[in-house]
């Protein structure tokens, strides 16, 4: 009798031969198949035994022969799993076991995986394969024997452990159609299974499986196949063919004794029960630490189905869930294209300058805003017609559509284009660290190493102690929101989400800039008590100078005759930098430019004044016009910090369907902090 049911891809495991690595060609022999049986099971029913017929007549190589991929451990969804691709026309069937030449690809990030491969250390293969027919047989006493007759290999990946469930990939495959031939089988006193008229023995080799003992947690398949579906279930794609078998013949064997034939069948039921538990948890992608569990407790496999259906439920109530869309091997899911190309359509409408029109965008340039809305509903299958411009925007802000992401998208890209482009001056003499929290973070001002004293002959080396400085901030968090409402799709009010969010974007570097040099301008008092610049710091001039070479000679006298906190040993510290406001911004740029001419030797600017970088910051107008700085560079010695909070590194968008307003709301936040943390590499002078 022959039913037809659906089957996803499956898996199993297969090796690699390192030996057969050719360097200069960067290929290496892969052993894809032995026609070992695997046992498997579906979710709720009871295991049977799968097998591979390496009959040539049985196996179509049409896929592998044709460049089949070579997958890092099964992923799809990336260009980059890509590490190679079998050799057109290598993949072949000898002496019962399955050959194929893989050939490596070049990239640099796959280097490590070619000498891995080589050194032996990579060896667990695994083979994604689809069935197209299965002969089925079942004796008296035993498991079903499921043999595919018909079936595809189209994949290879290189995977860390073959046999663990938890390491293969566990995203749901495309089903495709499978013939179950199930035959007539006399029963047998041994349990024997017949096989069909070209039965082979399966070779033993490195691919062959070793299943685990009760003890060993270790599943014995790579992925479990789904419940059949019987003709009653699915009329449509039922199909019934009988046959007569020949009847297979009874064996004459010694019965075992009781006792070893009730051990043999405790150690296959451990096994069934441990396959069974790890197998559910890794398809339904729970823990693997919640399946050991199990294994370890003794749970008998009803109660563990239980207990897996209840933590299934349980992360179901916690997890908000979406629809899962099959996408092909090497392609793009649609709706993303598609989501993608009206935001690039809608940015190059923005700004054409700064955002080039893609290809896949063409169709989407002369829309207007309600347009992509109501076409965005169509995509999600929902009906427009009839519907008022109201009516379309309302939906098209509050339905399953992908127009808030795509509006979203929109406002990301304009308002952290903005951010990016923005001139934060402070950079170049500053140092970014990242904050794990907000709480206060202390940075001590190590002193310098002491001095070395002389030892004489047989004396004691003294010790020395480092002097330290402390000084702490932390971060802070700020933000605003900004709402696009049905009104901006209604009205086809671009500037509503591209414009403003632009707008923000500057705000939110304005903002830094204005955080770090207020720390110039307000000269805050630091750790001991002292303006960061104070005569007793020893940086600030007792007299203001204009800017000119003999005035900045003196600054970079001072700063190289800092102490440590020892007040002893001398740093020598070296500006870099020379920062100005708006005011003087062309004096210092005429300050440390080439001499083009000869000159009079008093006139002339030295190499080393020449070489100081000129910042410009018109924020320093406002606390002075004619004061001026020096600032040595922050791989020297500490000046100013600036921190953002880890992972949260500059402008930070969240968005969300409103609730205040009719439309969406896109929250702009930073999370940032700076200070002053060490007042021997800035120097000011008041100017005159």
């Amino acid at each position: 009798m022959d039913t037809m049911i659906e089957l996803p891809a499956l898996r199993r495991t297969a090796e690699l031969a390192p030996n057969s690595a050719d360097k200069d060609a960067r290929t290496v022999e892969v052993i894809w198949s032995a026609g070992a049986r695997v046992r498997r099971s579906t979710l709720f029913g009871e295991p049977y035994d799968e097998e591979l017929s390496l009959d040539p007549a049985h196996v179509r190589l049409e896929r592998l022969n044709g460049g089949a991929p070579f997958l890092k451990v099964h992923e799809i969804d990336t260009l980059d799993a890509v590490i190679g691709s079998v050799v057109p026309g290598s993949a072949r069937i000898e002496n019962g076991r399955g050959i194929a030449l893989v050939r490596i690809s070049e990239r640099s990030d796959v280097e490590p995986i070619w000498r891995d491969i080589q050194a032996g250390h990579i060896r667990a293969v695994s083979i994604g394969y689809q069935v197209h027919r299965f002969e089925v047989t079942k004796p008296e006493a035993g498991r079903e024997l499921w043999r595919a007759v018909d079936w595809t290999p189209f994949e290879v990946s290189a995977v860390p452990v073959g046999a663990d469930p938890a390491a293969g990939f566990r995203a749901r495959s495309p089903l495709h159609d499978c013939v179950l031939h199930r035959r007539d089988v006399q029963p047998t006193t041994t349990g024997a299974i017949p096989m069909s008229d070209k039965t082979e023995t399966p070779a033993t080799d490195a691919a062959t499986r070793t299943i685990p003992q009760p003890t060993d947690p270790v599943a014995t398949e790579d992925t479990a196949m789904p419940e059949p579906k019987t003709p009653a279930t699915d009329p449509q794609t039922a199909a019934v063919e009988t046959r007569s078998q020949p009847k297979a013949q009874k064996p004459e064997v010694t019965p075992a004794p009781d006792a070893e034939a009730a051990a043999t069948r405790a150690r296959e039921a451990e096994r069934d029960r441990v396959s069974a538990i790890y197998d559910l948890a890794g398809r339904l992608n729970l823990e693997r630490s919640f399946a050991e569990d199990l294994v370890k407790r003794g749970t008998d496999i009803d109660e563990a189905r239980r207990l897996i259906l209840d933590q299934v439920a349980a992360k179901s109530e916690e997890t908000r869930t979406f629809s899962q869309v099959s996408i092909p091997l090497g392609g793009r899911d649609e709706q993303v294209t598609r989501r993608e190309a009206v935001a690039n359509a809608l940015l190059h409408r923005y700004s054409p300058t700064l955002f080039e029109l893609e290809d896949a965008a063409r169709q989407y340039r002369g829309m207007t805003l309600l347009e992509l809305a109501r076409e965005s509903l169509g995509n999600a299958g929902v009906n427009t017609r009839g519907l008022s411009r109201d009516e379309v925007a309302t939906r098209a802000l509050h339905s399953t559509s992908d127009f808030p992401e795509i509006l979203a998208a929109v406002t990301n890209k304009t308002l952290r284009q903005a951010y990016e482009a923005y001139p934060r001056t402070f950079m170049l003499f500053c140092r970014q660290v990242l904050a794990t929290d907000f709480k206060a973070m202390h940075r001590v001002q190590l002193g310098e190493a002491p001095q070395l004293l002389e030892v004489g002959e047989s004396g004691e080396f003294k010790r020395g102690t480092l002097g330290e400085s402390k000084e702490s901030y932390k971060v802070k968090t700020y933000g605003r929101v900004v709402a696009i409402t049905r009104q901006t799709l209604i009205n086809d009010d671009l500037d509503a989400f591209t414009r403003i969010p632009a707008m923000y974007g500057n705000s939110i570097a304005q903002l830094e800039s204005d955080v770090v040099w207020g720390i110039i301008t307000a000269n805050p008092v630091m750790a001991d008590g002292n303006a960061l610049f104070h005569a007793t710091h020893k940086n600030l001039a007792g007299t203001g100078a204009a800017l000119d070479v003999t005035s900045v000679g003196a600054a970079r006298a001072a700063m190289a005759k800092q102490t440590g906190l020892d007040k002893k040993t001398v740093l020598n510290v070296r500006p870099a930098y020379l920062i100005v406001p708006a005011a003087l911004e062309l004096k210092a740029e005429q300050l440390v430019a080439q001499n083009l001419v000869p000159a009079a030797t008093a006139s002339v600017v030295p190499q080393s004044i020449r070489t100081l970088t000129p910042i410009s910051e018109p924020r320093l107008d406002a606390a002075s016009a004619t004061a001026w700085y020096l600032a040595a560079s922050p791989n020297q010695i500490d000046t100013i910090e600036y921190a953002y909070l880890e992972g949260q590194q500059g402008a930070y968008i969240e968005t969300r369907n409103g609730f205040d307003v009719d439309g969406v709301e896109i929250k702009c936040r930073l999370d940032f902090g700076a200070k002053a943390i060490d007042w021997r590499g800035l120097y000011k002078n008041p100017g005159a």
